[in-house]
């Protein structure tokens, strides 16, 4: 690591209020979080990603309870 990247992460550190240490490792947890919701959003199984598809393409007509959980929702949030 230079002397300015150490100086540019301090800086970071400082301003979120948290030690380097502390910013480094948040740092690294977003990252990782990040890093495993991308590969696991990009690698769905065929039949895992056929089976989406179906259901988006061939979703089925609201039954009563939708309808009705629907209508509860415009009445009240619908002016």
């Amino acid at each position: 690591m230079t002397p300015e990247q150490k100086e540019f992460i301090a800086r970071a550190a400082a301003l979120r209020g948290f030690s380097v240490t502390e910013f480094v490792v948040a740092s690294a947890q977003q990252a990782a979080c990040e890093a495993i919701k991308d590969f696991e959003l990009l690698t769905l199984h065929d039949d895992a990603r056929d089976v989406f598809v179906n259901a988006i393409l061939n979703s089925p007509l609201p039954n009563e309870a939708a309808r009705a959980a629907a209508k509860r929702y415009k009445d009240r949030m619908v002016p």
